[in-house]
């Protein structure tokens, strides 16, 4: 399967998506448009926005387990976590893996406020919005309620399974 790189076609299809919207129809349906696979390939039905909204559903389901390796495994191996609750920016398992076994300590509950999805190809989808996160402090007990923006990017791996290769969370600044 011949496959471009996911941060590759992610950037060339947010580039192409505001050429789209500053009113230039030159880039036709190139960049954001193209199938991955090659022609003699079978072809599959292009992912829903209800399925998209499963994913969060899924990575949701997983916080609730308590088990920070099972959030871990919808990362890809080489994805990237821009953490709501940590200034470090997590580039690979062990990363991802530890900064779940802080945040998973708060039995995190997500809740999505707003999304907003977009298809890039067959293979590739951006899922962004706002997002609550219900906290209970594991020394106190106190429960708190986290407000942040997110973004997850999604590539299609060649077993069918949709895994994260970027996801960015930060709290809503104060206004």
């Amino acid at each position: 399967m011949n496959r471009r790189p996911a941060r590759r076609r992610i950037a060339v299809a947010v580039a192409a998506t505001a050429v789209l919207a500053a009113g230039t129809l030159a880039v036709g349906t190139g960049a954001a448009g193209a199938d991955s696979r090659g022609q003699g390939e079978k072809q599959t039905r292009p992912v829903t926005k209800a399925q998209v909204l499963g994913l969060f559903d899924r990575w949701n389901a997983a916080l609730r387990t308590g088990d920070p390796k099972k959030v871990a495994e919808l990362y890809a191996k080489d994805a990237v976590l821009l953490p709501t609750v940590s200034n470090q920016v997590r580039t690979d398992r062990a990363g991802i893996v530890d900064y779940f076994e802080h945040f998973l300590q708060n039995k995190p509950v997500g809740t999505k406020v707003e999304s907003v999805v977009n298809v890039l190809d067959r293979d590739t989808v951006i899922d962004t919005g706002v997002y609550e996160f219900s906290l209970t402090d594991h020394g106190t007990g106190e429960k708190s309620t986290v407000k942040a923006r997110y973004t997850y990017a999604y590539e299609k791996q060649p077993n069918g399974r949709w895994l994260i290769v970027n996801h960015h969370s930060s709290k809503m600044p104060q206004g």
